[in-house]
């Protein structure tokens, strides 16, 4: 009974309470990602196909990750995805996103394609998600987001971002015209030593403040990075590591929220060596 009651506080608060109303649609992929403070609109990995979609066009290998995130302890406010991009010579870099969210109550699935080139200094993405949103009780509704992103390396070492997601404002269901919610983000990221790399950014939901997110990465070693971030919307604290070892990288973020506690996220990623 007490953890049914949690439970429903949680969500209540999640969706109500304006700490993390976007996050259920838009939460950032990868624990890379999480550990940063969720800054990663100007980050080039197999993340960024669903933090925005223009990243993936720096990629040079097919590469698949997958990760999952648990909020408070609860599993149902667990997250789990899978994404797999694949460069190619004609059609730019293509992208597949798979991911779940919640539990037997209530959840969301979402399928995505993506697609995205590189023209000059400039990185384009398009993407289109297929959400279908499910209540015990209440039936099943799905919408199709799009979203459109954008990256350049402004001088050497600054790299500007910017990312709207959920732009044709898709609708879910008529009762009270209720829409998908639509993101805005933008930020820079500053290589500001060779192994010190600095991310700074700000998201807008329509409907609700804007946050500002801020990270820091620390490359020690080059198999080994310690990262760490704070996210004004969710009033978070982020920590993380990333060790790589050969084609596999691994990451792993923790998260601490003051008044539900903590998160955790864990990720994995394969980069395959493409044959000249």
């Amino acid at each position: 009974m007490m953890h049914t009651l949690r439970l429903v506080l949680l969500l209540f608060i999640l969706l109500f309470g304006g700490i993390a109303h976007a996050q259920l649609y838009n939460a950032p992929a990868g624990a890379r990602s999480m550990g940063l403070g969720g800054a990663s609109v100007t980050l080039t990995d197999v993340w960024a196909l669903s933090n925005n979609p223009a990243g993936t066009a720096a990629l040079k290998q097919p590469t698949l990750g997958g990760f999952a995130i648990n909020r408070f302890g609860l599993q149902e406010l667990t997250t789990v995805g899978l994404l797999a991009v694949l460069p190619t010579a004609r059609w730019g870099t293509l992208g597949l996103d798979l991911q779940r969210f919640g539990g037997e109550l209530y959840n969301e699935q979402r399928l995505g394609l993506g697609i995205a080139h590189q023209l000059g200094q400039v990185r384009l993405g398009l993407k289109a998600d297929v959400l279908q949103v499910r209540v015990k009780e209440w039936g099943s509704r799905k919408a199709i987001a799009l979203s459109l992103g954008g990256q350049s390396e402004v001088i050497p070492g600054l790299t500007f971002g910017a990312h709207i997601y959920n732009l044709n404002q898709a609708k879910l269901a008529e009762f009270e015209d209720e829409r998908l919610p639509t993101v805005m983000k933008m930020g820079i990221g500053y290589q500001a030593a060779t192994k010190v790399l600095l991310l700074l950014e700000a998201e807008k939901e329509l409907e609700h403040p804007a946050a500002v997110k801020a990270g820091v990465e620390y490359q020690v070693l080059p198999a080994l990075a310690f990262r760490t971030g704070f996210h004004s919307g969710t009033r978070s604290g982020t920590a993380g590591v990333g060790v790589t070892f050969q084609k596999f990288q691994v990451a792993y973020a923790l998260g601490a929220q003051s008044r539900l506690g903590l998160t955790n996220s864990l990720s994995l990623t394969y980069q395959w060596e493409r044959q000249p």
